[in-house]
């Protein structure tokens, strides 16, 4: 006879410094088989790495001026930057340079994504999602709902709407069920590049309003997932 799985609340972790590391690692692996990140790094010898450089500077980058949020396991985090007039986020030190460091070859199409991203972008005070991303292995059991439903819970409390790039029709389902709508037309990259979905998220009404969040502690989800 089997033996039914064993299931637990699932828990999320602030990223520090020392996780940078594991959560580009992550987002790079997530993204690999994407066909925008085709469309970056053509060669499929060089994808990961050259992911994985760039992910690593948004990351830290995060993970000093924004949050990063890791599931208890391991297996899925969300990158948030807030964008506010009362949490400006600087500038990446030295970024055209480390770009180019990151990802050689590549870097022209990485820089064109950039300004796509930038030429799209709302001005409008939100927070936003850089990165969300759930290893392959961990597909399924609701980690990226998890993720998105603990942050979204804050954003509505406080009044403050979210925005991001859908990466595909698949993210974009997802992210449409938790109260994301399309923000204009699709993103068209050049060079016959895939489009993605600019998407903003007004905040939710709340019914039982608290008051906020530990800094720095560990959260817990009624979303649950197999170990």
């Amino acid at each position: 006879m089997t033996r039914p799985q064993m299931r637990v609340p699932l828990l999320f972790t602030a990223a520090g410094p020392g996780d940078a590391h594991l959560v580009a690692d992550l987002i790079a692996t997530a993204f690999q088989p994407l066909e925008v990140a085709a469309w970056l790094v053509a060669d499929p010898d060089e994808r990961l790495r050259a992911l994985y450089a760039d992910f690593r500077i948004v990351v830290e980058h995060a993970i000093a001026h924004g949050e990063v949020w890791i599931t208890g396991n391991q297996g899925g985090v969300a990158v948030w930057l807030p964008r506010t007039p009362d949490t400006p986020v600087p500038e990446i030190g030295d970024y055209a340079r480390r770009v180019w460091l990151a990802c050689g070859r590549y870097t022209g199409r990485f820089t064109a994504l950039d300004d796509a991203f930038a030429a799209r972008h709302p001005t409008a005070a939100h927070h936003h999602l850089a990165a969300l991303a759930v290893h392959p292995d961990r597909r399924s059991c609701g980690l990226g709902s998890a993720l998105l439903t603990e942050y979204h819970s804050r954003l509505d409390r406080t009044g403050i709407p979210a925005y991001l790039e859908a990466s595909s029709r698949h993210s974009r389902a997802l992210y449409l069920r938790h109260g994301y709508t399309d923000h204009g037309q699709p993103i068209h990259l050049p060079d016959h590049g895939p489009q993605l979905w600019p998407m903003w998220r007004t905040p939710q009404p709340t019914p039982s309003p608290s008051d906020g969040d530990p800094a720095g502690a560990s959260r817990g989800s009624r979303a649950e997932c197999p170990q």
